[in-house]
């Protein structure tokens, strides 16, 4: 739509422009967001007036109750105001424009975030691993530097941590990508076609279950429950649903923290095979292994002489630092030939500089990982402790890895609270974002203990002050992401 000054712009309209953003949660935030970036880039003119609720609500599907909330944060942000009795009117933000279009939009500003489980790097480790580097860059500056495979030097020294793990690896079995969702969005794309079936845990990684939904393909959750897996019905599913593919995180599952058995992995790998399933193990949380040892590859639990279709993906995120954007995987050379070739389409291999970096600091993992891991015990008990103190009624098993409490409310009102919380300075998301099907664990809450102790502590007093005023009406219920 043309920008234009005056006049009134149509419900359907309004709606055609705002279509992406009628199925986010929560409707009213997620629409009121929308419009500021309308009428920031000129889709929308200044001066016109907005379609009545009413008829703005028919034309969305949603209740008018949504449509006076979004309204209200128009108003509040300055990209609206109204005349009585003449309706609202779009406007930009004047004096208090930085305060409205960050609370608005969503920039960045000095809430705590709880909605990424991703640690710090220690600035002397990061300092000193580029001091060791960059004679090392200097020396591939002479070189084309394209590498679709990965670092001949970093694929070794993967392979070699698999071996040491109880895999035989070798490096033609490796792909260095650009983070774990980048190895998996190429697994997608080579092992699966849209309408196949993947088998998925329920609840698990937003950002992997959706690299699923927007691969086109249909879901077939198993329950994680309190307990961990049901093995039963997974070797079930298995048989019922032949899926294509599935995806799975055993060690230290997030968001449950759970571990899987080892009886269990073996079951699996049994199950999958049967029905010429692939295996996508996420190994990105398994070196956070807090109260017990750290578990063998997934792979290494096949049966003596059985081949298995297994693909195994991690990265550097969780144990280093997400910014380097280092992960691999592991798979078949024969797969891993075809993966690289289908990399090459649309990247034709990652950053020098960061596999190098990688390669220094998985080397000094040995040092660098347990005073890590310690730290992470301690932020776990001040969570856990400000938890008990302040929301009693809450309650949680402590998981014996990982980076975050599945932390069960009593109530479904995850959503709700998750977005009061942002008006008392934290960022969280909702249980029902973790879900394979919408609108169920809203019940749940994320709660990742990856900040300093007094950070999570002040968090907690934040969620326990904005649950105490309640947490208001809840979100529009979210429809599916992506619909067959």
């Amino acid at each position: 739509m043309a920008a234009r000054t005056g006049g009134t712009l149509g419900a359907r309209q309004l709606a055609a422009l705002l279509a992406d953003a009628a199925d986010a949660r929560p409707a009213y935030r997620s629409l009121a967001r929308a419009t500021g970036a309308l009428i920031l880039d000129g889709r929308i003119a200044l001066h016109v007036r907005l379609p009545a609720e009413r008829d703005l609500a028919t034309a969305l599907a949603t209740s008018r109750a949504t449509v006076t909330a979004m309204y209200d944060l128009l108003r509040e942000g300055g990209f609206a105001y109204s005349r009585r009795g003449a309706g609202t009117w779009t406007d930009l933000p004047g004096d208090h424009a930085p305060r409205g279009v960050t609370r608005l939009l969503g920039a960045p500003d000095t809430a705590i975030d709880l909605a990424r489980a991703a640690p710090e790097l220690p600035e002397r480790a990061l300092t000193a691993a580029l001091a060791r580097v960059a004679p090392l860059l200097a020396e591939h500056a002479h070189t084309p530097g394209y590498h679709p495979y990965g670092l001949p030097g970093l694929r070794a020294a993967l392979a070699e941590r698999f071996t040491r793990r109880g895999l035989a690896t070798l490096p033609d079995q490796i792909l260095v990508t650009s983070g774990a969702q980048h190895a998996l969005s190429l697994v997608l794309g080579l092992l699966a076609r849209p309408g196949d079936r993947a088998l998925t845990e329920n609840p698990s990684y937003p950002n992997a279950l959706d690299a699923l939904r927007r691969a086109r393909l249909r879901l077939v959750p198993v329950p994680v429950a309190d307990d961990g897996w049901d093995v039963g019905i997974t070797e079930a599913t298995f048989r019922q649903a032949v899926p294509s593919l599935a995806y799975l995180v055993p060690d230290f599952q997030n968001p449950t923290g759970h571990l899987m058995p080892d009886e269990h992995r073996a079951r699996l790998l049994r199950a999958a095979a049967r029905c010429g399933s692939w295996l996508v193990i996420d190994e990105t949380l398994t070196d956070l292994a807090l109260d017990v040892p750290p578990p063998a590859p997934f792979a290494s639990h096949a049966a003596p002489g059985a081949t298995g279709q297994v693909v195994t993906v991690g990265s550097m995120s969780k144990t280093h630092w997400a910014g380097l954007r280092v992960g691999w995987l592991r798979a078949p050379a024969r797969l891993v030939t075809e993966l690289a070739g289908q990399r090459v389409a649309t990247d034709m291999g990652g950053p020098v500089l960061d596999q190098l970096l990688a390669l220094d600091l998985l080397s000094g993992t040995d040092a660098l990982l347990p005073p890590r891991l310690e730290r992470t015990r301690e932020r776990r008990a001040a969570l856990a402790g400000a938890l008990a103190e302040h929301l009693p009624h809450w309650s949680w098993r402590l998981p014996p890895g990982g980076l975050s409490l599945w932390v069960d409310l009593g109530e479904p009102v995850s959503s709700a609270l998750a977005e009061r919380a942002g008006e008392y300075g934290v960022r969280i998301e909702g249980g029902a974002y973790f879900g394979a099907d919408p609108g169920v664990f809203e019940q749940r809450l994320r709660v990742p203990y990856t900040l300093p102790p007094d950070t999570l502590r002040e968090a907690v007093r934040r969620l326990a002050a904005a649950l105490a005023e309640g947490p208001g009406p809840r979100p529009a219920a979210r429809g599916p992401r992506w619909i067959a």
